[in-house]
């Protein structure tokens, strides 16, 4: 006998319970009348992840239980369908000064109707992006259902990357195991999933299916590539990655074992991956808040150049508007970049010089100043005139101002507050300097959403990057150069590397010592930022968190 499994990789929307629901259903009808009697959807599919303190509100579980009573009355006409839903089950316990949770992070499985089991995660992780022990206490029992003549143990996400959960489930009859998860992305994490879940597969001598989500969500990217292993970890099929998809797995017993085919979608390079996050974390950061447009200042520089290419993938060029504000220090280069790339990507394009703004602050502030020459405060009256400029026509216009600022930036605070880092969304700011070149070369090279070949020119991409806000300035009078600064920044703030091990890896002290102080000095500007997307294991988001006073150093 053979049980065709359908695998929901959907895109879903924290806190659209309904709106979630009607996917689900819409899944399950289309999968049953293609032939599949068991449909996995993702953790909490139900409400979306990560919906964090909304766990905490008595409304919005009830809305979610509402929500799978709406699936199970809905489906209950497609016969022996059994479909698993994530939400979260339980109350709180609450008191003035204490609050016990008795909430689970769950999946129910539905059939004919009616809930038939219910499973509560048991692993709860809380490192990086998750802080599932805020929401929920551990789940203690096992799940086995039967789909066509199939026992199916069900686990949740980080179950899946522990012995015991696994084990339990295969002890208890299970035949397969079915794993559904919301788990973010950061480049290289779908193959080191595929390693794992084979390793879970091999040990416990049964097949897996392993669902998963996509799509945007604030800071974090889930991208999907569901993927079907046999009891021996081989891969057996995989699901299209940044890609909404009933993917279909069918398994068959052949002499008391199973046999699992499915469509198998290429392994990807990092880059492709890394190009797609960055589209899709804005496509759905614009498209799931209602906005209808995004504004961005065009510098002529790299930063913005790949600001833009990524808003056009994601939007289209018609929801991209880009201004150039030259000042007094603005090269005749920059300026006939930035009109080349507006040109070449095709979008609604303005110049506006904010020299006499920028004559009128100083004016005003001179007999303020006292006689002090000029330093940084005026190259960020700039930066904030600027600012104030893009804030504007977003108010007018209700375009969202996307700013271009890297994770080099961020981490050294070598942007300014109020000024460059105005806007609502920072598409690249988990991406380093040296990343944000090779993205640029990345894309010129490809055009995988035929948006237009070789957006960006070349000479935005060769020449040294400067913020051009002082004559013949560049960002090296300032920093040491980006592939020193961004390999200390990788090693520190990524994977908690001390001074003393970043100097006997053979870092010059001054260049540690100068980057890590400025990492330390500029949490307060990083907790003003805008949310930006999530594309490496530690981004300046939900996984840092750190006191702005603070006198340690490591």
């Amino acid at each position: 006998m053979t049980l065709r499994i359908c695998v929901a990789q959907l895109n879903l929307i924290v806190g659209d319970m309904q709106g979630n629901a009607q996917k689900i259903i819409e899944a399950a009808k289309a999968a049953y009348a293609q032939g599949a009697r068991l449909l996995l959807t993702p953790e909490l599919s139900i409400c979306a992840y990560i919906a964090e303190d909304l766990f905490l509100r008595p409304s919005f579980l009830a809305a979610c239980d509402d929500a799978v009573k709406t699936v199970a009355r809905e489906t209950a006409g497609l016969i022996d369908m059994a479909i698993v839903v994530g939400h979260p089950v339980g109350h709180d316990q609450r008191g003035k000064s204490i609050t016990v949770s008795h909430r689970t992070n769950s999946a129910s499985v539905l059939k004919n109707g009616r809930v038939i089991e219910n499973y509560a995660k048991r692993q709860l992780p809380n490192y990086q992006v998750f802080d599932e022990r805020r929401y929920f206490v551990p789940g203690q029992g096992t799940c086995v259902f039967q789909a066509g003549d199939i026992s199916v143990g069900l686990l949740i996400c980080e179950d899946a990357w522990f012995d015991e959960p696994a084990e339990l489930a295969r002890d208890a009859g299970a035949e397969l195991l079915a794993v559904i998860n919301a788990s973010p992305f950061h480049v290289g994490k779908g193959y080191e999933r595929e390693a794992m879940m084979a390793e879970r597969a091999h040990a416990c001598g049964l097949p897996l299916v392993y669902t998963h989500m996509v799509g945007g969500q604030d800071e974090v990217v889930f991208e999907g590539q569901s993927f079907a292993l046999a009891s021996d970890g081989a891969l057996m099929g995989r699901a299209p990655s940044f890609e909404e998809k009933l993917f279909y797995v069918d398994v068959e017993r052949k002499e008391n074992a199973l046999a699992l085919t499915a469509e198998t979608a290429r392994a990807r390079a990092p880059e492709d991956d890394l190009w797609d996050a960055l589209v899709m974390g804005v496509r759905d950061y614009i498209h799931k808040n209602g906005f209808k447009s995004v504004i961005l200042g065009l510098s002529g520089g790299i930063d913005s150049a790949l600001v833009m290419a990524i808003a056009v993938d994601a939007l289209g060029k018609d929801m991209v508007h880009a201004v150039m504000m030259p000042s007094p220090y603005t090269a005749s280069i920059s300026v006939e970049d930035a009109r080349e790339m507006a040109q070449r990507m095709d979008v609604k394009y303005d110049e506006i010089s904010i020299l006499p703004e920028f004559e009128g602050f100083k004016a005003s502030l001179t007999p303020l100043f006292g006689g002090k020459p000029e330093d940084s405060t005026e190259e960020n009256i700039q930066a904030r005139i600027r600012g104030v400029m893009l804030m504007a026509l977003s108010n007018k216009h209700g375009h969202l101002v996307l700013t271009t600022g890297n994770k080099s930036e961020y981490a050294t605070g070598y942007c300014t507050l109020y000024g460059d880092m105005c806007g609502g969304f920072a598409p690249i700011k988990d991406v380093l300097k040296t990343k944000v070149f090779e993205m640029a070369r990345w894309r010129n090279e490809h055009d995988p959403y035929k948006t237009g070949a070789n957006p960006i020119p070349e000479r935005i991409i060769t020449r040294p990057p400067s913020a051009e806000l002082r004559p013949e300035q560049t960002d090296q009078d300032s920093l040491p150069p980006y592939e020193v600064l961004d390999a200390i920044i990788e090693r520190y703030m990524e994977n908690d590397m001390g001074v003393a091990e970043l100097i006997a890896q053979g870092f010059k002290a001054e260049d540690v010592e100068k980057v890590t102080r400025l990492i330390k000095m500029n949490e307060y500007k990083r907790r003003q930022s805008a949310e930006g997307t999530r594309v490496t294991h530690r981004g300046f988001g939900k996984d840092w968190r750190y006191p702005i006073t603070n006198k340690f150093r490591a």
